[in-house]
C-alpha cells in the first residue's frame, strides 16, 4: 500500500497572457465623442433660440431677464462645447498614436513617424487638416483596411474642412455691432456648430471602423469562387458507326 503522506509540490498554472492595451479605451472615446456631439447640437439649438429672439426684438421689447439668459446661455454652452471638443481631439490623437504603434509593431517594426510629430501635426490648427487624415489613411493601409475605410475617411475629411471654413468665417464676423450683422453671424454660428457635430460623428464612424477588429486580426475578404465546369465525357459513337448500310425500307441482310 502506497502512503499518501509526504511533501507535495504544487505548480501554479500559467495565467493566460493578455495583450496590454495602451491609449484610451473604446468606451472613453465613444462616450466623449457622443457627449461632445450632443453639446454641439445643444449649442446650435441655443443660438437658434437666440436668433428667434433677435427677430422678435425688432418689433417687441424683450424682457431684460430673457435677453440676458439668451445671451449668457449662448456663451456658457459655447464654452462647454469648446472644452469638450478639445477633450475629444486629445483622446483621438492619443488613440491614433497608440493604434499606429500597435499596428506597426504587429508587422515587426516601429512607426516611421515619431509620436511627437503625430501629436504636433494633429494639434496645430489648419495644419491638422492636411496631416491628420494622412496619418489615418496610413493606419488603414498598414492594417489592410484601406478598401473599407477610404470612403468614410474621405467623407470625414471633406466635412471637417467645410466645418473649419465655416467656423473661421463665424469667428471673423463675430465682431460686428449692427443688428443685421449680429443676426447673420448667429446664423453662421448655428451652421458652424452643426458642421462641427457632423464632422465629429463622422470621426466616430471612422474610429469604430478601426475598433471593430483588433490589430492582431487583419481584415480578410472572402470571395466566392465558382467550381470549374466539368467536361461531359464523350459519348461512345460505336453504335452510330454500326448502322445498317441497307437502304430504307429494306430488311438488313441475313
Amino acid at each position: 500500500m502506497i502512503p499518501r503522506w509526504g511533501l507535495v509540490e504544487h505548480f501554479d498554472a500559467p495565467a493566460d497572457e493578455k495583450p496590454v492595451r495602451t491609449g484610451p479605451s473604446l468606451t472613453a472615446v465613444h462616450t466623449t465623442l457622443v457627449a461632445t456631439a450632443a453639446v454641439l447640437g445643444a449649442a446650435a439649438f441655443v443660438h437658434l433660440i437666440r436668433y428667434v429672439l433677435l427677430i422678435v426684438n425688432r418689433t417687441v421689447l424683450l424682457n431684460p431677464w430673457v435677453a440676458g439668459i439668451a445671451t449668457w446661455g449662448g456663451v456658457a454652452v459655447s464654452v462647454v462645447a469648446l472644452f469638450t471638443t478639445v477633450a475629444s481631439l486629445l483622446l483621438l490623437i492619443q488613440w491614433l498614436v497608440s493604434r499606429r504603434a500597435a499596428a506597426y509593431a504587429h508587422h515587426g517594426h516601429d512607426d516611421p513617424r515619431p509620436a511627437w510629430m503625430l501629436r504636433l501635426c494633429c494639434l496645430l490648427p489648419v495644419v491638422n487638416l492636411f496631416w491628420a487624415p494622412v496619418f489615418v489613411l496610413e493606419l488603414a493601409q498598414v492594417e489592410g483596411r484601406q478598401n473599407w475605410l477610404r470612403r468614410p475617411i474621405s467623407v470625414w475629411w471633406a466635412v471637417w474642412v467645410a466645418s473649419t471654413a465655416v467656423s473661421l468665417f463665424s469667428i471673423a464676423t463675430s465682431f460686428t455691432t449692427d443688428p443685421q450683422g449680429i443676426a447673420d453671424n448667429t446664423v453662421t454660428t448655428i451652421v458652424a456648430y452643426l458642421f462641427a457635430a457632423g464632422a465629429l460623428l463622422l470621426a466616430l464612424q471612422v474610429f469604430l471602423g478601426f475598433e471593430r477588429q483588433p490589430v492582431e486580426r487583419p481584415s480578410k475578404r472572402w470571395l466566392m469562387v465558382t467550381a470549374p465546369e466539368q467536361k461531359q465525357p464523350a459519348k461512345d459513337s460505336s453504335a452510330d458507326q454500326a448502322r445498317a448500310v441497307e437502304p430504307e425500307g429494306q430488311n438488313p441482310a441475313a
